[in-house]
């Protein structure tokens, strides 16, 4: 079954969700610049749209869709750790 075969379900809900979140895409943002060594004026906070959001979730997760989140176990796992490091760094409050 090809990706877009697949039914996406409650992965792919949150997922989509989470790219909607401007927290996360502030959190793409600054993970980012501090991967790569870079300045916030090199990559300012909100360089991270919804869908730059959707593509780096699918690099990150070895997926075509989203849909695939429920289908795949290692990217299931992967997008959970993904959504688990999101959801530390917003209890610390590093969003201000």
């Amino acid at each position: 079954m090809c990706a877009e075969q697949l039914k996406g379900g409650k992965l792919a809900r949150q997922a989509a969700m989470l790219c909607q979140d401007s927290a996360f895409r502030l959190y793409l943002d600054r993970r980012r610049r501090a991967k790569h060594g870079m300045t916030e004026f090199q990559l300012p906070d909100g360089t991270h749209n919804e869908e730059d959001a959707r593509d780096g979730l699918c690099a990150a997760c070895d997926i075509q869709s989203r849909a695939e989140l429920d289908h795949n176990p290692t990217a299931a796992a992967t997008f959970r750790r993904i959504r688990q490091r999101f959801l530390k760094w917003k209890q610390q409050g590093r969003q201000q």
